[in-house]
Order: structure tokens, then sequence, then C-alpha cells
């Protein structure tokens, strides 16, 4: 009987040994599709609705690329001396146009130099697509009278501008404004810019039906991101104490902003079929 048991508990123990692996491979397959970089990567896919028109566009937009510039090695070792983090672009030229010559015999040596009260950083938390920003065009053809399919297709009545813009005022705008873009375009992957136009005539051939006895509504939108973070404010001063150089931030402040930035010569379409006008 002990005998006949035992051999029945190692059958069930060498069923379970080929039985998990299998329910382990099951239960991260199931886990798989939660991954948060897929997630985030999918956020700024851009939809088939949305439709890259800067080869078509009859408005050449300036690209607005803002690469990070490049500290030289005396700014490189200034940054690193600075208790707040320190990434306003114009804070940074400033830094590497500026030449200290230090001797070790400078004993006794002081001085505090005031650089002016400064946007040092900006720390994004969210930054999320509006495909249909803003309304820029309407093509409309009324088929109600007809017996065959009618075809529209996208042509821009009048040329557009599309601004956006910093949700509240605040201090330093512009350079708020360049540090904010900097940081939605690496997180999106999309063109961005404060200002973007789509000229008059812009054409795209893709090709909708209008049935009979119906209207048809052809809808442009310009997209854009929403921006939102935080900005941290602070006076800088260089001190200079015999042949050390380092700088200090004093009067650090922080402060919520959000901005709408368009993404550059990229258009979303809607289109609406109906019996009655719209």
């Amino acid at each position: 009987m002990k005998k006949a048991a035992a051999i029945l508990v190692m059958t069930v123990i060498f069923m379970m040994s080929i039985l998990m692996p299998g329910f382990a491979e099951e239960n991260k397959e199931k886990k798989a599709p939660q991954q948060p970089k897929q997630a985030e990567k999918a956020k700024y896919t851009v939809p088939s609705s949305v439709m890259n028109i800067t080869k078509d566009n009859t408005y050449p937009n300036p690209t607005e690329d803002l690469p990070f510039l490049q500290p030289s090695e005396l700014t490189k070792s200034l940054l690193k001396t600075s208790k707040v983090k320190i990434e306003n672009p114009d804070l940074i030229r400033m830094l590497n146009e500026t030449s200290i010559n230090s001797t070790p015999f400078a004993i006794g040596y002081r001085a505090i130099v005031y650089l002016g009260e400064w946007p040092l950083n900006y720390e994004s938390t969210e930054t999320s697509p509006n495909w249909e920003f803003q309304k820029i065009n309407t093509n409309y053809y009324d088929n109600r009278g007809g017996n065959a399919i009618y075809q529209i297709h996208y042509v821009q009545e009048q040329q557009k501008v599309v601004k956006g813009g910093l949700t509240a005022k605040i201090k330093n705008a512009e350079d708020v404004q360049k540090m904010m873009l900097l940081k939605a375009a690496q997180k999106s992957g999309l063109p961005l810019a404060f200002e973007t136009i789509v000229g008059a005539g812009t054409k795209k051939d893709h090709i909708y039906n209008i049935q009979p006895k119906r209207l048809g509504y052809l809808y442009a939108y310009a997209p854009a991101i929403n921006e939102k973070g935080k900005v941290t404010y602070g006076e800088v001063y260089l001190m200079l104490k015999g042949s050390k150089k380092f700088i200090v931030v004093k009067n650090v402040v922080s402060q919520g902003i959000g901005a709408w930035i368009p993404v550059q010569d990229h258009v979303s379409f809607g289109f609406v079929s109906s019996e009655r006008p719209r």
C-alpha cells in the first residue's frame, strides 16, 4: 500500500515538472502586451488618417530643429559643480563664451559674478498628441442629385497659419519654449514647431467616395502635441575662489507649465457622409 502511494506521488511530481514550464511561458505571453515601453511607442504612432504633406505643401516651412548645444570643457566642469541641473541652451551658450584664466598663485583671490535669473531646466511630465488640434479646411460636395459615386480629394482652399504657445504667462517664455520643444520632440519623435503654415492649393491624391443621394464632407485638421511639465528658475552666480571655479544657484523656484506645439507639415483627415447638411 505504501509502495503504491509512493509511486502515485512520484507520478504527480513528474507530471507537474512537465506542465509548470508551459504555465510559466503562458503567463509570460499574457504579461508581454502590458509592457510600458510598447504602450509609450504606440502613443506616438501616427494614425493612418494623418498624412505627411512636406512634399505637397505649397508653403515651404523652415525646419525648426533645435540641436542640443554641446558645452565646452570649461562649461562641463562648471555645470558639474551646480546642485541644480542646468539645461537652458542660452545659458550654456553664455558659459561657452566665458573664458577664465586661473593661476596657481591666486591665493586669497575671490570674486562673485551674478549671471542673472534664468529658467534652468524643464522636466516633462506628460506629452500627449491631439491629432485634431485645429480644423484648417473643409472640402464639400452635394451628391444628393447624383446617380453615381462622386470622388473628392483634399485641396487646401486658403492658406492657414497654425500657432501653438504656452498655456500661461511665464517669465523668460522664449527660453522655456525652447526647452519644452526639445523635450517634446525627443519624446514623440515628431517634427514640431510653435508655428506651421499650410499653403493654399496644397493637395493629396487620396480619394473619398460620396454615394448617390448623400453629401460628403472632408475635414482637415492640424495635429499638435500637448506638452506639460515643470520649469525650474534660479539666480545663477559664478564663484571664483583662488584657482577654483564653480556655479552657485540661489532662490530656486519651480512652476508648472503647459504648451501646445503643432506637428509640422502633417494633416489629419476626417470624412463624413450624410443625407442631410451638417
